[in-house]
């Protein structure tokens, strides 16, 4: 091989080489902004969900007089909760029934999800803990709506044949 053709192959894999960096750069930033969209997109959800899952706990909790309603948000997620104490005496003893439906939307994390979160409680018991993640990019608000409706009213028939 020539000092020539050392040369020109030298300058061409120095080429590619730069080439490759911008192509792994461009790639960073395009993914950089498929993360942001993601957020954005997440954020957008959320809002709107947290809102379908107010909506459905309030009406659970106002047909079983003594619920309370609270809005939850933080590291767990954002959405809404009820729940209740009930005193019961058997057999002369005092026992503490507590009952809860909890709902949220979780934060998003670097797994690009929407995470739909429910926990049931009957009467001390838990009768269901369920959760619902799609990639973000894939979301069909019907679908998570419909989970809401669903979740909502299979706790609603829970509690009212368990919680006697």
């Amino acid at each position: 091989m020539s000092d020539k053709d050392f040369q020109s192959r030298l300058e061409s894999a120095i080429d590619r080489g730069r080439r490759r960096s911008e192509a792994r750069d461009s790639a960073r930033k395009a993914a950089q902004m498929t993360e942001e969209e993601r957020r954005r997109l997440h954020t957008k959800y959320r809002l709107d969900l947290s809102e379908q899952i107010e909506k459905a706990i309030h009406e659970v909790a106002d047909h079983f007089p003594g619920f309370r309603t609270e809005s939850v948000f933080g590291e767990i997620g954002w959405g809404s909760a009820a729940y209740r104490d009930d005193l019961a005496l058997s057999s002369g003893r005092r026992e503490n029934r507590y009952s809860r439906l909890e709902m949220v939307i979780r934060p998003y994390s670097e797994v690009g999800v929407l995470d739909l979160k429910a926990k049931g409680t009957v009467s001390n018991r838990e009768v269901f803990n369920r959760a619902h993640f799609v990639p973000v990019s894939e979301v069909d608000p019907e679908e998570f709506r419909e989970l809401i409706q669903t979740w909502s009213i299979e706790y609603a028939e829970l509690y009212a044949a368990g919680s006697r």
